[in-house]
């Protein structure tokens, strides 16, 4: 089960994540809440994980995908207080690189600008 909670400020939009971010019905959540972003005409998203308790190859799939998806639109997804199992996956499949991760959502949002 995922809940996801939609936040914006200014015109940063953030995707509050809590549960499990894993293939069917997760993944499933997370794709529509990008996509009710984007339909919003979002462009500056913020990803906060704090509250994911597991993520699987379909959820770190989903998150390319956002990333993705927004940088062909001209825009930027970056992550904010990236649980420590999340962060060693994303280090050791080289996506660390790919993600601005933030532990300071003022500095997150404020790296937008």
């Amino acid at each position: 089960m995922i809940r996801i909670e939609h936040r914006t400020i200014g015109d940063v939009h953030l995707l509050d994540i809590e549960g499990r971010l894993t293939i069917g019905e997760g993944t499933a959540g997370f794709r529509e809440a990008i996509h009710r972003v984007i339909q919003l005409g979002g462009r500056r998203l913020v990803l906060n994980l704090a509250g994911v308790t597991h993520m699987d190859s379909s959820g770190i799939g989903e998150l390319v995908s956002a990333y993705t998806t927004m940088s062909h639109l001209g825009g930027r997804v970056k992550l904010l207080h990236v649980p420590p199992r999340i962060r060693e996956v994303l280090t050791i499949t080289k996506l660390a690189t790919v993600f601005e991760t933030f532990d300071d959502e003022a500095a997150a949002i404020g790296s937008f600008q």
